[in-house]
């Protein structure tokens, strides 16, 4: 299992996902940290995101299925991965996406081409035309930071296997924040790739 972080955190502070993971499955999960976060060097930027997240999935076993977990921004990165490598990824677990951070810009800022003025783009629709594969999806209906409109657009969008959840209640920095039974049922959705003992 691979985690992409959001863009308020960094690696070290979401050592929870591997515990909340382990409860439920006897996963390997890895963290990917992003440049300019912590103590990485270099600037953090769509493409460096991008790049990184690559370096990470090249160092991953090639003998058993790969999971993408994505929170946040960590969803546009996460979903450039299904679509990059899509014979490799088992399942993809996005928490919060939108299917492009343009769209979510234009909506909290609706004065300014945001299309025009945003260099960081992070297409998530687009990438996971590429892939076709499962992906489970949660929203929190009450998300200030990304309104569940475009989580739902993207599910919307996605013609693969796919689930869709929204939790009526709080907001964006609860998202990450799941209990081991809402694990159990995304693993469920992820199918017959599902590591053993998850059923």
């Amino acid at each position: 299992m691979l985690v992409l972080h959001g863009n308020a955190d960094a690696a070290f502070q979401c050592a929870h996902y591997a515990d909340s993971l382990q409860e439920v499955a006897p996963l390997d999960v890895f963290l990917i940290e992003y440049p300019g976060y912590a103590d990485r060097p270099g600037a953090p930027s769509e493409r460096s995101l991008y790049a990184a997240a690559e370096e990470g999935f090249a160092l991953l076993a090639t003998n058993a299925p790969i999971f993408l977990v994505g929170e946040s921004l960590g969803t546009g990165v996460a979903a450039y991965l299904a679509g990059a490598h899509p014979d490799r990824v088992a399942g993809v677990v996005l928490l919060a996406p939108f299917d492009s951070l343009v769209a979510v810009g234009q909506h909290q800022m609706p004065i300014f081409p945001v299309g025009l003025m945003l260099a960081d783009r992070f297409p998530s629709e687009e990438h996971l035309r590429g892939y076709h594969g499962p992906v489970a999806i949660l929203v929190v209906a009450d998300d200030q930071v990304v309104p569940s409109a475009f989580g739902r657009a993207l599910y919307e969008s996605y013609p693969g296997p796919k689930q869709l959840w929204e939790s009526p209640h709080g907001g964006h920095d609860s998202i990450a924040s799941q209990p081991r039974t809402w694990w159990r049922e995304v693993f469920e959705v992820l199918g017959n790739a599902s590591p053993p003992g998850v059923r």
